[in-house]
């Protein structure tokens, strides 16, 4: 089959699209619009190039436009805007940019990729040549010689996401004093409030000047410099300023020829990527996706779905019948030396969605712990109560979280539970593992909720507990208390003492079990229920508690 294929846009979906149409029918006419300079790069990258971890601008370019020609005798037409679609008679109007002027293309096929772009609200002073957003490489470009060139110390960066917390390191790494703003109480909005609230710590103790729940009212210049004004009235002066507040998508296009949009504006299409047009697909940040957990319209933009569905879209088009089937949102960041990875849903979402779940808390070591370099991790594990399916999972540590949260990512997709989870056979030696890795771990513990073998307390519920029925029982040894004292009220009695010393109990009170992390307030646990005491494990132990409260 040879047909004349448009593509609009030339990013991640785009260029996928255009490449794998190529590899599956070599006599179509492939052409592919790009309104900027680049194609396919990296824009994952652009804070590691701001920040010198990569050193050459063109690391940053996957593919270009003359390899697109040269490799896959693609039409790669950058600087040329689509600016509208003629449904009718299938055919689009472009603007050349270099030269101003517009010309008409038919095509047989079209497909939509024109991504998304940084939300930039209308504040008073949002365009003052002090305020950047970080998008696309020419933006790279502006901040990265605004740094060289005028040598900032102090910047504020306005959003607590995935590009927000990036530039806030690699603008730390050129030695900017660095303030962050969020208008939520907490950053990083996918994680849940406990897991945030480890990486919240993390950031303050390198020096980061935290600002939640506190929104950006306007910018402006004062003494040469720039002054950031909160909605709760403070006053940050700066001397630049980087907009990391959300991403929306790039509809216009779609919206005025009348395809069919989503709730949150995302260009609808079926699981074959196909738009309300029979011969018009669309692909990347501007869809709107099905959430894999719950099934319900979503917008995620990520690079990995926007690769997928771009060589889903060639496929159909040429007679492969392939379908998406959702997003999961799987993601790994880079903070610092930290590593923080997500997938599946989080409470939140399910609380949203009305959907029944379980949580557990488990701190393991990275590899084994009597190998040099070992770090402990923090997975949060969300499973169907009755039959244990997982639903999402948050790990924050340093080094093996992306390789544990792929796992658990793997699980989802395969439908496993909790339940299969123990029993994953997987690589050990002791620079990489233990004999348990983490992920058996979380499932061991997450299997016990379910069986019963074990009742746990949030960290939430712990201050709305009736004290003359609850004790809390401190079973974490004398050292640990003279650095984090026992919580107020609880009694102490060091878990290897705990056998001897039952007779100290009451067993007409409940009593609240806590170690550092929670395995060792798990065997009191054991030990005393099985000598008719009623207690529940504090999920996620002390350590857990303190980050939240502690922050």
């Amino acid at each position: 089959m040879s047909i004349k294929l448009l593509i609009v846009g030339g990013v991640a979906a785009g260029a996928s699209t255009a490449a794998r149409a190529r590899r599956l029918n070599e006599h179509t006419e492939i052409i592919l619009f790009e309104r900027g300079e680049f194609i396919s790069y990296a824009n994952c990258g652009l804070p590691y190039y701001i920040g010198r971890e990569i050193t050459h601008r063109d690391h940053l370019l996957v593919a270009t436009p003359e390899m697109l020609r040269n490799r896959f005798n693609i039409d790669v037409r950058t600087f040329s805007e689509v600016t509208r679609i003629d449904r009718e008679n299938k055919k689009v109007t472009v603007k050349n940019h270099i030269s101003n002027e517009n010309y008409t293309e038919s095509y047989d096929k079209l497909v939509l990729c024109p991504g998304g772009r940084p939300i930039k609200p209308p504040l008073e002073g949002i365009d003052l040549d002090t305020v950047f957003s970080l998008w696309t490489i020419p933006d790279s470009d502006r901040i990265k010689t605004y740094i060289e060139k005028k040598k900032p110390r102090s910047a504020v960066v306005i959003g607590g996401g995935f590009i927000g917390l990036e530039m806030v390191e690699n603008l730390v790494a050129n030695g900017l004093e660095v303030t962050l703003v969020e208008m939520l109480d907490q950053l990083m909005p996918h994680l849940d409030v406990e897991m945030a609230s480890i990486v919240q710590c993390y950031i303050a103790k390198k020096g980061c000047h935290l600002h939640l729940s506190d929104a950006v009212s306007s910018f402006r210049k004062l003494d040469g410099r720039t002054m950031v004004i909160t909605g709760k009235g403070e006053e940050i002066h700066c001397d630049m300023v980087i907009l990391c507040i959300g991403v929306q998508p790039n509809n216009e296009l779609a919206r005025e020829t009348g395809l069919e949009l989503g709730e949150r504006g995302g260009i609808r299409t079926n699981e074959h990527m196909l738009t309300s047009d029979p011969d018009i697909y669309a692909a990347g940040d501007a869809v709107e996706v099905t959430d894999f957990i719950s099934g319900k319209p979503a917008m995620i933009p990520l690079a990995g779905p926007a690769n997928k569905q771009g060589r889903i879209v060639a496929d159909n088009i040429f007679g492969r019948r392939s379908a998406y089937r959702g997003t999961q949102g799987s993601a790994v960041v880079k903070v610092f030396d930290m590593t923080v990875g997500l997938t599946g849903n989080n409470e939140k979402s399910l609380k949203r969605n009305g959907i029944s779940y379980l949580v557990s808390f488990t701190q393991s070591f990275s590899h084994a712990f009597y190998y040099p370099g070992a770090h402990m991790m923090n997975v949060k594990l969300i499973f169907d109560p009755e039959h244990g399916k997982i639903l999402g999972s948050q790990i924050i540590g340093n080094e093996g979280v992306d390789k544990r949260i792929d796992v658990i990512a793997t699980a989802i997709r395969a439908g496993m539970t909790v339940f299969d989870l123990e029993e994953l056979e997987l690589a050990y030696a002791p620079p990489y593992s233990s004999a348990k890795d983490p992920v058996n771990i979380a499932g061991f513990v997450a299997s016990n909720i379910i069986r019963g073998d074990m009742k746990i307390i949030k960290w939430y519920e712990l201050d709305e507990i009736n004290r003359n029925t609850h004790i809390l029982l401190d079973v974490r040894d004398f050292d640990e208390l003279e650095m984090y004292p026992s919580l107020t009220g609880a009694v102490h009695i060091p878990l290897n003492e705990l056998r001897d010393r039952l007779s100290e109990l009451a067993k007409d009170k409940t009593y609240i079990i806590y170690c550092a992390m929670g395995q060792r307030g798990y065997i009191g646990y054991r030990m005393l229920t099985q000598h008719g005491f009623k207690c529940r494990n504090l999920s996620g132990g002390y350590y857990l508690y303190d980050a939240v409260k502690g922050y």
